[in-house]
């Protein structure tokens, strides 16, 4: 069995929380995170969904800054779900590709169109998005 989610989840307002998913459900109106480096006993962050831009679930915390993500596809690479475009309100646009976007949900999970990202997935909250482009 796999512990909690390593997340970095990024508000509507631009604040960022890092930090390890406790309760994570796409459905939920809200979920748990104990924030890296915080000690056992400092309770859990409460994270309320409709504040959010999105849910990062990162391979690291740091990343690296200086790499610029790769927004097209591997050809060779064999693709799972619609390649997408995601626009934000806040103008920030990611590329990957979904199984699970409907206009009329409150959120949907992108897999990341390049394989070297920071981010293994995302959960797009419906509410931040400007657009939804299928590509």
């Amino acid at each position: 069995m796999t512990g909690p989610a390593k997340i970095v989840v990024r508000y509507q307002n631009g604040s960022l929380l890092k930090g390890y998913a406790q309760d994570f459900s796409p459905g939920a109106q809200y979920f748990h995170v104990r924030a890296d480096g915080a000690q056992p006993s400092k309770p859990l962050t409460r994270v309320v969904m409709q504040e959010l831009k999105a849910v990062f679930f990162v391979r690291d915390f740091v990343g690296n800054g200086g790499y610029k993500e790769n927004k097209s596809f591997a050809v060779s690479k064999p693709l799972s779900g619609r390649k997408v475009e995601v626009t934000f309100q806040d103008g920030e646009v990611l590329v990957g590709t979904t199984t699970g976007y409907e206009a009329n949900r409150p959120g949907f999970f992108l897999f990341p169109a390049d394989d070297r990202s920071n981010n293994v997935r995302m959960y797009i909250v419906a509410k931040a998005v400007k657009g939804v482009r299928f590509l």
